[in-house]
């Protein structure tokens, strides 16, 4: 066998292959015979067919399964014996195959760039002080009296905007099925609303049934219904008041852990300032990382950047899947939509590439006591015991990518340590 190593750019490299005749037709006659003893063929008896019958009639199939075993036993032996790592699986391009005739192909794959490594101790950013005014806090207040509200019953009359009805609600979509929705609270006149069905609740009573067609504009916000005409049954079972509590003492003692509204909103401060806190780190880390990928000058592997790529499309899918809207019939061409995350993937990728190069030349690696912190917070927050988490982490492995997470955070860390913030 002959195999030449060719290094076609800083990332792309190639080997070459030729592989002795002798090989490939010793293949042939391995593969043939197991061809013939499964073979049923009208003329012969099973397991009885030709070698000469079997090559030729099935030969492309023949040489297709022989190419297939010959380039994965040699390139894996190959790249292991040349201590190579490929980002990606190697793709195998020129390949000729026939009896009698050595084989030959390419095994194209990328590698990590030698990185030159720009300085990433002093990088100068603009950064800002994380700051809560008083209007945050009041904001957050009146979330949270929203959230306490209670809604009284209405007796004795018809609903009028801004009561809230408790109805069942029937409804078929042109084109599409329909659904069913019990005791569902809506706000009469909201402006959620479409205009129509706001224009029907109003004057229903309690026992009420209306027939109501709502034809939604083609910019609807919600895309299920957005160019559709839906033909609704609705009965109306209570009116209700929303009753939002004063922003007091006594609202803070029924919260349960304060005694004055002064101190609930101290605690709230304090919440929004570690938010902000957080939310500042992570927007001067992310310009610390911009810095150095501007200062960097190397090619990026395809590969890096094409999974970076498909992670930010699934990402996009599965947030609108989260919400309940179809990611089919949002109207978005996904193929499109991935390909416009190019330049921001290639970005990703290189930083991916320099963060991974600092933390090696630092000796920075995660902690066991690190992963098992973080692994009791996910825990927490999933509310499962975090050896039961750990052990199914193990089993997918996200551990892994875990303790990836932390290496790149800690990384992100010492280079903020040592950067030049400049105060905005």
């Amino acid at each position: 066998m002959k195999v030449e190593y060719v290094e076609e750019t800083s990332v792309k490299k190639s080997l070459a292959f030729e592989i002795e005749a002798e090989v490939v037709d010793r293949e042939i006659e391995v593969r043939a015979r197991d061809y013939a003893k499964k073979l049923r063929l009208p003329g012969f008896r099973p397991g009885k067919v030709p070698l000469d019958v079997v090559k030729t009639r099935f030969k492309d199939q023949v040489l297709g399964d022989v190419a297939e075993t010959i380039v994965n036993r040699v390139v894996m032996e190959e790249l292991e014996g040349r201590g190579l790592r490929p980002l990606a699986s190697p793709k195998v391009a020129d390949l000729k195959i026939d009896e009698k005739q050595p084989m030959t192909f390419r095994a194209v794959f990328e590698t990590l760039p030698l990185v030159e490594l720009p300085e990433y101790r002093g990088l100068a950013v603009k950064t800002r002080t994380p700051q809560v005014s008083d209007d945050d806090v009041d904001r957050e207040i009146d979330r949270m009296r929203e959230e306490a509200a209670r809604f009284d019953p209405v007796e004795g009359r018809a609903a009028a905007k801004g009561d809230f009805v408790m109805v069942d609600l029937a409804w078929r979509v042109e084109g599409a099925k329909g659904g069913r929705d019990e005791n569902a609270l809506i706000e009469v006149g909201g402006e959620g609303n479409h205009a129509d069905m706001n224009a029907a609740l109003e004057a229903m009573a309690p026992g009420d049934t209306k027939q109501v067609t709502v034809v939604y504009p083609d910019d609807y916000a919600s895309s299920s219904v957005a160019g559709k005409t839906v033909a609704y049954t609705v009965t109306l079972k209570a009116i209700k008041a929303k009753v939002v509590p004063a922003a007091d003492d006594e609202f803070a003692k029924d919260l349960g852990d304060w005694d004055s509204l002064a101190a609930l909103k101290e605690t709230v401060r304090e919440r929004l300032l570690a938010v902000e806190q957080r939310r500042v780190d992570r927007e001067t880390k992310e310009a610390l990382v911009q810095a150095l990928v501007d200062k960097a000058s190397f090619e990026v592997p395809e590969a890096l950047i094409e999974r970076h790529m498909s992670a930010r499309t699934e990402s996009a899918v599965r947030g609108l899947a989260m919400q309940g809207i179809d990611p089919r019939q949002v109207g978005v061409d996904w193929r499109q939509y991935r390909d416009g995350q190019r330049e921001e993937s290639m970005k990703a990728a290189k930083a991916d590439i320099l963060l991974d190069e600092i933390a090696r030349r630092e000796g920075i690696e995660p902690l066991e006591a690190e992963v098992q912190a973080e692994v009791a917070r996910l825990a927490e927050r999933l509310k499962k015991s975090p050896e039961a988490l750990r052990r199914q982490m193990e089993k997918e492995g996200d551990l892994g990518a875990l303790r990836a997470r932390i290496r790149e955070e800690k990384t992100l860390d010492l280079v903020k340590a040592n950067a030049r913030l400049d105060l905005a």
